[in-house]
This record gives C-alpha cells, sequence and structure tokens, in this order.
C-alpha cells in the first residue's frame, strides 16, 4: 500500500483554549486514578503530544478528535490560556473514525514488561511508593508486579506483616501434608 502519509504533527500551534471544545460522540471515559496519572504526566514532561483537532471555520472552533483528557487537564488543573494542537481535515465520519482508532490504538501495557519495569526501578533504588506514586499504580499492584518478576531480591526492602507470614506456614503446612 503506497498511501502518501500526512504529517499534522509537523504544524502544531498553540491556540486560545476558548476555542476549543469536545466533540460529541467520543465513547472514551477516564477512571480517576488514570486521570491523576495524566494530570502527574503533564506536572512532570509538560504537554508531549498536541491535541488533534478539526477546526469548524463557520463556528471559529477547534474540535477535539483525540486528546479531550488532555484538554481537561489544561483547563481544570493548569488554567491554561492557550492548548497545543494539530489540524486534521476530515468530515464527521472519518472525524468519528479517526477519534476511535486513536483510543484503540494505545494498547495496553503487558504484565511481564511491567514486572521487568518495577524490578528495574526497585534495583535502581526507588521504594515501592515512589514506584506507586510515578507510575500511577495502586501500593499492592506494585507488589503482585513484583511477585510476577519471581525475584527474590525484588522484595528485599518489603516488609511483611504477621499476617503473610501465618498464611506461609499454613501454606507450608498443606504441602507438607499432601506430601504425606
Amino acid at each position: 500500500m503506497n498511501k502518501k502519509i500526512e504529517f499534522p504533527v509537523l504544524n502544531v500551534k498553540m491556540v486560545d483554549i476558548e476555542k476549543v471544545e469536545s466533540n460529541d460522540y467520543n465513547p472514551n471515559k477516564v477512571a480517576t486514578p488514570e486521570m491523576e496519572l495524566l494530570k502527574h504526566s503533564i506536572e512532570m514532561d509538560g504537554y508531549t503530544q498536541p491535541i488533534v483537532t478539526y477546526y469548524d471555520n463557520i463556528q471559529d472552533k477547534y474540535i477535539i478528535v483525540d486528546g479531550f483528557h488532555r484538554y481537561k487537564c489544561a483547563r481544570e488543573y493548569f488554567d491554561l490560556k492557550e492548548i497545543p494542537i494539530v489540524v486534521i481535515d476530515k468530515d464527521l465520519k472519518n472525524r468519528m473514525a479517526s477519534t476511535i482508532r486513536h483510543n484503540r490504538a494505545r494498547g495496553t501495557h503487558q504484565i511481564p514488561n511491567m514486572s521487568n519495569i518495577v524490578v528495574e526501578l526497585t534495583k535502581l533504588g526507588w521504594p515501592e511508593e515512589k514506584i506507586s506514586s510515578e507510575l500511577g499504580m495502586e501500593l499492592d499492584e506494585v507488589v503482585r508486579l513484583k511477585q510476577v518478576s519471581g525475584l527474590k531480591e525484588a522484595f528485599a526492602d518489603h516488609i511483611f506483616s504477621k499476617s503473610w507470614e501465618e498464611f506461609e506456614k499454613k501454606v507450608q503446612k498443606e504441602l507438607d501434608d499432601e506430601q504425606k
């Protein structure tokens, strides 16, 4: 397929946030923890991706195709007056398809790969609490990802409660009973 590829990303521009508005068809919702992570990501790294828009010259508005939650952060958390956008020129049905493609093409994190990252961050000196806050995870998720790794050193600094010791004793007793 030799389709000509366009590069709207090369035409990022800053526009008045009042000239940007959401579309009325995006089915994408972001849960509170992920929204907090997006906010944190923008605080730590800045806006690394522009908001994809369509320019409606009748309304003189930029309608969001992708990036509503980045827009929401700009408006609600950071009180920005201008935001970075790119413009694509597509009719409504193709903008709708583009929105869904953007939403679905993000992918998911694979557990073994995330486990390796958590273990590596642990080796680099980040405590579980720091990994949790920086990656937007619950503390128990960090612990579970360490468990997936199977590496004993991943738990070197983890403090286990007495209930864990009791659980281990119970499991060991069951294993011993099975072997008899």
